[in-house]
Parts: structure tokens; sequence; C-alpha cells
């Protein structure tokens, strides 16, 4: 799997490429039709496929100030693409020149002369160019053209509403791990660097994994079963609080992840914390032994959500 930028070109082997164009931040079920469309298609007309994401987000890029929302990281998205059967991650990097790009010259000079495309395939309600001058039909028109042959894809629906990220964030502002997982077929799930930190968790009984949220949409601040994937591919079932820890000062919002029946040092190392179901709400607690006697529950509870009873 290659990660491509415009900036450093396309290799000529993956010219005349099918290419899968959105910004799939989430990489639902929507992103994966898109996906498994351009994949299909590359397989019968032999030719290889390239999915291209935009990093940053266009809404960081318009309104810099907004609260966190990524549902992925590059490094996710490039794992979710090579596992589909993708040749290449292409990440167009959204600057003022590609604000500035008329949808013409997307098609013409970007798809066409500097990526080569041979075909395109995006979701049905896909825009692009400046102030989202094309659309999905432009791209069939303008495309054909090129030489370049464009479709687009129908929504998936979950009931009577179709697939979104924003609706993944929605349910993950509420604590609904249900709902998110089902939309995205996984669940959502928090890479970074374990950090050192105060060690109260060992004092506690609970030594915990502590990451920063970085970038990623917020979900509802409390108690989760979860499983964490470590940097050597091993997955383990582990309890975590995400928050501020109203318990203790001054107020620090991590994800502090406790892996049960684990032995071993991670500091400094890249996991991946999934979250699959939520258990309950922070709260403050008047003493240490009333914390610690939460704990237990919120462990015995996690144990039950994760089979491990």
């Amino acid at each position: 799997m290659q990660r491509l930028t415009l900036t450093s070109g396309i290799p000529d082997d993956l010219k005349g490429s099918i290419v899968a164009l959105g910004n799939c931040d989430g990489c639902h079920l929507g992103h994966q039709a898109v996906v498994g469309r351009a994949i299909q298609r590359g397989f019968h007309e032999r030719r290889p496929v390239i999915v291209a994401t935009f990093d940053p987000h266009p809404v960081r890029f318009f309104k810099p100030d907004v609260p966190p929302f990524r549902l992925t990281t590059l490094d996710q998205r490039e794992a979710l693409f090579a596992h589909a059967g993708a040749d290449a991650m292409l990440v167009f990097e959204f600057n003022e020149a590609l604000r500035s790009t008329s949808a013409e010259d997307f098609v013409i000079e970007l798809l066409g002369k500097r990526i080569g495309a041979a075909g395109v395939v995006t979701g049905d309600d896909f825009t692009f160019g400046k102030m989202r001058g094309g659309n999905v039909e432009m791209l069939r028109t303008l495309g054909a053209e090129h030489g370049i042959v464009a479709e687009a894809v129908a929504p998936v629906l979950v009931g009577d509403l179709r697939i979104s990220s924003g609706r993944i964030r929605e349910a993950l502002e509420a604590g609904d791990t249900g709902t998110a997982t089902r939309l995205m077929s996984r669940d959502f799930a928090i890479k970074g660097i374990v950090e050192s930190g105060d060690r109260r968790g060992r004092e506690l009984g609970y030594p915990t994994a502590n990451m920063v949220l970085g970038d990623y949409q917020r979900p509802r601040y409390g108690i989760y079963a979860v499983r964490a994937t470590l940097d050597d591919g091993s997955e383990h079932p582990g309890v975590a609080s995400l928050g501020v820890r109203p318990t203790f000062e001054p107020p620090q919002e991590l994800l502090e992840t406790h892996l049960l029946d684990f032995d071993g040092d991670l500091y400094g190392r890249k996991i991946e914390v999934a979250l699959h179901a939520f258990i309950r709400d922070e709260k403050k607690f008047d003493d240490i032994a009333a914390l610690i006697a939460h704990m237990k529950e919120d462990e015995a509870k996690a144990r039950h959500l994760l089979a491990l009873d």
C-alpha cells in the first residue's frame, strides 16, 4: 500500500487507475460502497485502484476553530483501504491552491493530467472545485470528454436515513456505540502513543495506558468496555475511562485504558483502543474507596459486555 500526494507525483505503474474519490473520514458503510465499487472496477478492467482522501478536512480549512471531529487518522484510513484491496492512498492536501481550483481544472488538470485516472467512483452527493462548483453530473460529462469514466454510487441507507459521518458523530456524542458501530461496520477506535502519567491508576490497582485525544471526535465522557490492539498486532479486552477525571485535580482530558489480565509496559507504544460499549457517565467520587468500588463494578460490566465472564 503506497501513500501518495500530488507533490510526490503518481508512479507510472499507478497511472490509468480507478480512483475512489471522497473525504472518507470514518470509512463508514457509504464510503465502503464507493471504495468497493472502485476495487470491483479495477479488478474487471485490470487497473490499479487509488483511494483519494483530503487532509486537513475541508471543514478544518474553512473553520479552523471548530472543535475536534475526526473519526479516523490518515494511518487508520490507509490501513482500512489496504485491507479493502486498494493499491494506494492519495492524500489531497486541502490548502488555498486546492480551494481555488475550479471544478473544470480539478477534472482536467488534477484527475486527468496529474493523476492520469481512467475512471472515478464517488458518492452521489460528491461536490468539488472552487465554491463546490462541480457535481457528479459534471464529473461524468467533463470526464468523458477527457477519457475518464466516472460513476456515482447510490447512498447506503439504514432504515430511511442515509449513512453519514455526521450521524456517527451524533451517536458517539450520545454514547450510542451500537449505532456508531453499525454505521461504520466496526467500533470507533482511537489510536495514539501511550504517555507517561501520574501512575495513579497503578496505585489504585488498575494501571492504565494514557492517551490524548488529539483531533478525534469527542465521544460521550464516561466508562467504556474496549478492545485494544497493540503495536505487535495482539488484541486485548479492557475497560477505559474517557474524560477529564473529575475526582482528581486538575482536570485533564485523557483516554485511560486498563487492559484486563495483562501485565506489561506500554509506555511509548502506539496502540489503538476501540470503544465497544458505553458503561456509564464519568462521576466525581467523594473518596478513593468509593472510586475503587465503582472501578470493580465497571470491570465486571466490561467483562460481561466483552463476553469474558
